[in-house]
């Protein structure tokens, strides 16, 4: 009898994607500051605890660089004109990650670049992990459904908060306290509550 997958993260099997953050999308993308804010919580986590990182711009000469609240200034950006982030340098990157079994997404735009992602990560049969208060659109109702369509393929919806405390597994983790420190604020509203308070069947 097979074993059924749930989604379970390990530090040692996991990369975190972190998806067109730029400064032409500043003005456009609701919660724009907010999502951004979630997403440099989760790397910062990610560089407490080790876990590769990719991160992607969106036709950087147009669109401008990745902006710099995010923290990511010192790791290397893969240029891209194609909504997936799986670009082949990106998967030549992933190959050379042992035992990579899941991955976590953030980034703009959900129903775009995060939806491509995640439905070629998961076509590659990997674990995807939307972090939802980490992703956003111009469109709220594109946003929505995105998560939705995403959930329908096999993805699973969490928070960063919740994928940090996933990772550490465990309060006598050597780095917890490291970890602690950075969820120890609620994560900012990145507009997810009202999706959550009876208006969103799609997300039931």
């Amino acid at each position: 009898m097979a074993l059924r997958r749930v989604g379970k993260l390990s530090q040692k099997s996991s990369v975190l994607f972190l998806c067109d953050m730029q400064e032409k999308f500043r003005h456009n993308i609701a919660y724009f500051p907010e999502i951004v804010s979630v997403a440099a919580r989760v790397l910062q986590a990610a560089r407490v605890l080790e876990i590769p990182v990719i991160v992607t711009e969106q036709y950087p000469k147009g669109l401008g660089p990745t902006v710099p609240e995010l923290g990511a200034q010192d790791l290397r950006k893969y240029s891209k004109t194609c909504f997936s982030m799986l670009t082949p340098e990106v998967e030549e990157a992933l190959r050379l990650v042992p035992d990579l079994r899941s991955v976590l997404l953030c980034g703009i735009e959900t129903q775009a670049c995060i939806m491509s992602t995640s439905l070629d990560l998961l076509e590659k049969d990997l674990d995807v992990h939307i972090v939802a208060d980490a992703c956003s659109s111009r469109s709220q109702v594109d946003r929505l459904v995105a998560l939705a369509r995403m959930k329908q393929s096999g993805a699973y919806l969490t928070t960063s908060e919740g994928v940090i405390l996933q990772l550490a597994r465990d309060a006598a983790h050597p780095k917890f306290k490291e970890l602690q420190k950075i969820i120890k604020d609620p994560a900012p509203d990145s507009g997810l509550l009202s999706f959550f308070q009876g208006q969103s069947p799609l997300l039931s």
